[in-house]
Order: C-alpha cells, then structure tokens, then sequence
C-alpha cells in the first residue's frame, strides 16, 4: 500500500508558526518510517520549494538551501518514492477533471490527484477539501483528532499498525 501528501502537510512542519507544526512534523517522522510507501509528486516538491522560501508568505521564509535540504532529507529515507508524469498523463487528467470545470487553484490539485491516479496512489493526507472532488482519492486529514487516536491505535497510516 503507498500514501501520499500535499504541500500544505510539508509546508506545515516547516512553519513553526503554523498550529499545527509540531503535528505536521510528527505526521512526516511517522510516515517516512512506516513500511509503506510514501509517494511525494513532483508537483508537491515543486510547491514546497515555491511556497517555504516565499517572503510573502513565510513570516521567517526558509532559504532555497534550506528548503532543498528538506526535500532532500525525507527523499533519502527508504520508504519514500518521488512520482512523475508518465506517458499517458494528459489523457488521465483529462478524465480526473473531465466532470467539472478545472481552473485557477484548483488546477494543482487536479495535477497532483491525476499524477496519483496514474501513479495508483490512492491515499492523500491533506487539509484541503477540495482534493474531495475526486472520488478515487481516499482523502484524509492528518490532524484531526480522530485521525490522529487512530493512528495511535495502529489505522491511520499505511504501515503504522502493529506489526
């Protein structure tokens, strides 16, 4: 079984500001150890990069370095896989998006869910509610209580149940 996770998840362990930066932090260290895959797209790697090292919207921005140590450190761990597009991709995002009308912000999304779509990630840990659009994502909140007693109990993630 793999997983996935947008760039919000990221960008929240690297937001000490954030309310749920000690949270999202304990999300990555679980997910990256867990024995399953932990697929990050291009497209969330790219976000992050644009969106952490951002003045405008980082109160204590991170450098380009910095951000690139980051990605650097969690893509060398075991479990986690970077996904591309693949030939075929335009057809599948097509079909992601084909019953509603795609634009402005909510074409990253659509992006990332084709890429997993094609990818056969059906998991995605996110907060934002717009990745519901495409029922053959299970979309999940990493930060919701019940999300998180869950996963103490070994259901949340992939991976994290006894074993």
């Amino acid at each position: 079984m793999s997983f996935s996770c947008d760039a919000n998840v990221l960008l929240y362990a690297s937001d000490s500001s954030s309310p749920v930066h000690e949270p999202a932090r304990a999300f990555l260290k679980q997910a990256a150890a867990g024995g399953d895959l932990f697929c990050l797209g291009w497209p969330t790697v790219m976000s992050y990069l644009r969106v952490a090292t951002h003045p405008g919207i980082f109160s204590a921005p991170l450098t380009p370095a910095e951000a690139l140590r980051n990605v650097d450190a969690l893509v060398a761990l075991p479990h986690v896989r970077l996904l591309a597009e693949e030939d075929g991709f335009l057809e599948i995002y097509r079909e992601v998006t084909g019953g509603f009308p795609v634009r402005g912000n909510l074409v990253p999304d659509a992006h990332l869910a084709a890429l997993l779509r094609q990818q056969g990630v059906r998991t995605i840990y996110t907060r934002d509610s717009d990745f519901r659009k495409f029922p053959f994502l299970d979309v999940r909140d990493p930060f919701i209580a019940e999300a998180a007693a869950t996963r103490a109990g070994g259901g949340g993630l992939p991976g994290s149940g006894p074993g």
